[in-house]
C-alpha cells in the first residue's frame, strides 16, 4: 500500500482507540503491521529502502512520527515525551477518526509544517546548507531509531537458518534460559523445535522453556504455526515457550499464543533489535549527539 499521511494518522489513531487509548510507539506500530482492521502490511510498516544518499531508512517512520505531531497539534494525542508513551487526550477518546482531519484542524497541520519548515531552513542557513526538504534523522531521532537495527535485522534475514537457529539459542541464554546441551540442540532440529532449556526465577522454581526459531524474509508466523509449536512442546512437558522470527506475528498468531494452559512468548524482529541491544550481542555502542530546534531559532 502506497503511504499516505492522512491514513497514517488514522492507523495511528485506530491503532490507539483498539488498546485503550496508551501504548508505546513499538506497540503501535506492531499493531498497525499485524491487524486485520487496519490497511498496512508489515512490508508498509517495517521495509527499508535507501536514500539518495545511501543510507537505509524506513519510510513509514516518518510518516508515524509526523502522524504523532500531526496529532498532538491537532488536540487528539497528548503531548509526548521521549520514551513515554502515547495517550489519546479526551478530544481522542471522543471523536472518531474516519473523519479526521476536519478542515480546522487541516489548518492547524499546515501552520505548523509551515513554521518547521522556517526553523529548517534557519537551521540550514547556521549550519552553511542549502536546506533540502528530505525526511532523513528528524523523525527517525524522534522514535530513536538508528541505522544499525536496519542493518540487524536485513543480516539475521541472511542468516541460514541453521545459523539462525544458533543465534536464538545464544540471544535466549542472555536472557536468562539454560540452554539443555542435549535436548537443546542436538536432538531439537528432528522434534519441532529448535531449543530447550530451564529458566530459573527469583523464587528459585525452575521451568521446562522450549524454543522455536523462524527466519522469514517477509512473511508473518501464523496461528497454525504456533499451534504446531505448542503441539511439540507438549512432547517436551515445557511449561512455555519462546518463538523467535526475523519478521512479527499475524494478529491470530497473537491471539493464539496466549490460549491455553502453555503460553507462548513471542520475539519479534524489532524485539531482538531491541534484546542485542539490552544486552550488548556482538555490537558495539557508538554514542553521539544532535541539536534541537532550539539552537536555530531565527534572531
Amino acid at each position: 500500500m502506497a503511504l499516505d499521511q492522512t491514513e497514517v494518522d488514522r492507523a495511528i489513531l485506530q491503532a490507539l482507540s483498539s488498546v485503550g487509548g496508551s501504548a508505546s510507539r513499538k506497540q503501535l506500530k506492531n499493531i498497525i503491521a499485524t491487524s486485520d482492521d487496519i490497511p498496512f502490511s508489515y512490508s508498509d510498516v517495517y521495509d527499508p529502502v535507501v536514500s539518495k544518499a545511501g543510507n537505509q531508512y524506513v519510510p513509514f517512520d516518518f510518516y508515524f512520527n509526523f502522524g504523532i505531531r500531526e496529532l498532538v497539534v491537532t488536540g487528539y494525542v497528548e503531548q509526548v515525551e521521549r520514551g513515554q508513551d502515547v495517550n489519546l487526550s479526551e478530544k481522542g477518546r471522543s471523536i472518531g477518526y474516519a473523519d479526521f482531519p476536519r478542515p480546522r484542524e487541516r489548518k492547524q497541520i499546515d501552520q505548523f509544517w509551515t513554521e518547521k519548515h522556517r526553523l529548517n531552513t534557519a537551521k540550514a542557513k547556521a549550519e552553511g546548507k542549502a536546506h533540502i526538504e528530505e525526511p532523513e534523522g528528524d523523525a527517525v531521532n524522534d522514535d530513536n531509531i538508528d541505522n544499525w537495527r536496519i542493518q540487524l535485522i536485513a543480516q539475521l534475514k541472511q542468516f541460514s537458518p541453521q545459523k539462525f537457529e544458533s543465534f536464538a539459542r545464544l540471544l535466549i541464554s542472555k536472557m536468562g534460559v539454560r540452554i539443555d546441551k542435549n535436548l537443546g540442540i542436538v536432538m531439537s532440529n528432528d522434534q519441532g523445535i529448535d531449543g530447550f532449556g530451564y529458566f530459573e526465577s527469583d523464587e528459585f522454581r525452575t521451568s521446562r522453556v522450549a524454543i522455536q526459531a523462524k527466519r522469514y524474509t517477509n512473511n508473518l508466523v501464523s496461528a497454525p504455526e504456533i499451534d504446531k509449536f505448542k503441539g511439540a512442546m507438549n512432547g517436551f512437558n515445557a511449561e512455555y515457550g519462546i518463538f523467535i522470527t526475523t519478521t512479527s506475528f499475524t494478529e491470530a498468531a497473537q491471539k493464539k499464543s496466549v490460549q491455553g494452559g502453555n503460553t507462548v512468548t513471542l520475539i519479534s524482529g524489532q524485539d531482538i533489535a531491541e534484546l542485542v541491544e539490552r544486552y550488548q550481542l556482538h555490537i558495539t555502542p557508538v554514542n553521539t549527539y544532535r541539536l534541537n530546534d532550539y539552537y536555530f531559532e531565527e534572531k
